[in-house]
């Protein structure tokens, strides 16, 4: 479907930019119209280079201009070229929506093909590197901050957000439980919003070591919305930057005083061995998968669906997946 040029309705490219924003702010998080703003800023500044004030004016050639524009100045891999060309293609869809530019214009964005191990993200945390992390914890630094929150994210198995959401009434010791809890209103927000709270089980052991943390180690402060958060500083409720900081420091060879190659210290903000709190996610739910957990109980625990488990998450190796295969026929 093409639009006749006189049916568009004059509209400046930051002007349309708020009201795309705004468009996603109604239906997605904070974070992923964050995602989306930081990809359109540069669309915008490639505008005002080009003198570009009116949407209207723009055609398939300026598109693939600003591609050719945005590879060059940003030296950008091709996973992120990808990714923001074709975060691109749905502003203009939107555009066009509005009747800002040519229906069709989004259909003419050049999204760079990436293959399927180029999209994947390998970084990932083995069973075996976190029981030895929780090994070391649990002799020299139990019930410490970084102790909870390090074993909190590796048997959860839940994304940074959700544990830095958490207040101390979240956990039920005595039911085994964390309870995630949606508050946009009270200044925290789970990645997927109210499509995001569970209660989630925990084992004997978490629930005693969170006892004993919120009993003897964690900082007694309300945050600025006068809640109890479960992971606390003295200035409130710990920062999503702060635990993540945690996070690279327990899992630094150096932390348990093993050799670092090309690491100059603990000091650093994050030693090359160290990995993300992502990567913990991604090795908790590859874990589960090796020890043949269903893919819906995953689903339904870590709040991910069965695509992105199997395109993100599901790092077993092929002999893995072989012999648990085997294992099934064997019961046939």
């Amino acid at each position: 479907m093409s639009t006749d040029p006189t049916d568009l309705e004059p509209i400046e490219p930051r002007t349309a930019q708020k009201l795309y924003l705004d468009h996603k702010a109604s239906q997605y998080s904070v974070k992923t119209v964050r995602a989306h703003r930081y990809r359109t800023n540069h669309f915008i500044e490639w505008c005002d280079i080009e003198d570009i004030d009116n949407m209207n004016d723009l055609t398939g050639r300026s598109i693939q201009r600003y591609r050719l524009w945005r590879q060059d100045t940003g030296d950008l891999a091709k996973i992120t070229l990808n990714q923001q060309m074709s975060t691109i293609r749905v502003f203009l869809k939107w555009a066009g929506s509005i009747e800002a530019v040519a229906a069709n214009l989004y259909d003419k964005v050049m999204v760079p093909r990436v293959t399927p191990e180029e999209e994947r993200r390998d970084e990932t945390l083995s069973t075996e590197e976190a029981s030895t992390i929780l090994d070391y914890l649990s002799t020299y630094h139990y019930a410490s901050v970084e102790h909870a929150v390090f074993a909190v994210l590796w048997e959860t198995g839940m994304r940074l957000g959700g544990a830095n959401s958490l207040d101390v009434g979240d956990v039920h010791v005595d039911e085994e439980a964390i309870e995630l809890v949606h508050r946009p209103d009270r200044g925290t927000q789970l990645k997927n919003g109210a499509n995001g709270e569970r209660p989630v089980a925990i084992t004997t052991s978490l629930a005693g070591l969170l006892e004993q943390y919120v009993e003897n180690t964690r900082v007694d402060a309300t945050d600025e919305s006068g809640r109890e958060p479960l992971f606390t500083s003295s200035y409130g409720r710990l920062s999503k930057s702060s635990l993540r900081r945690y996070v690279y420091q327990v899992t630094a060879p150096c932390f348990r005083n093993e050799p670092c190659p090309d690491c100059s210290g603990c000091d650093e903000p994050r030693c090359a061995e160290a990995v993300s709190p992502h990567a913990i996610r991604r090795g908790s739910i590859t874990h589960a998968l090796t020890e043949d957990v269903p893919v819906e109980v995953i689903g339904d625990r870590m709040n991910v669906s069965r695509d992105v488990i199997d395109k993100h998450y599901d790092k077993r190796s092929e002999e893995v997946k072989l012999e648990q295969r085997r294992g099934y026929l064997d019961n046939i």
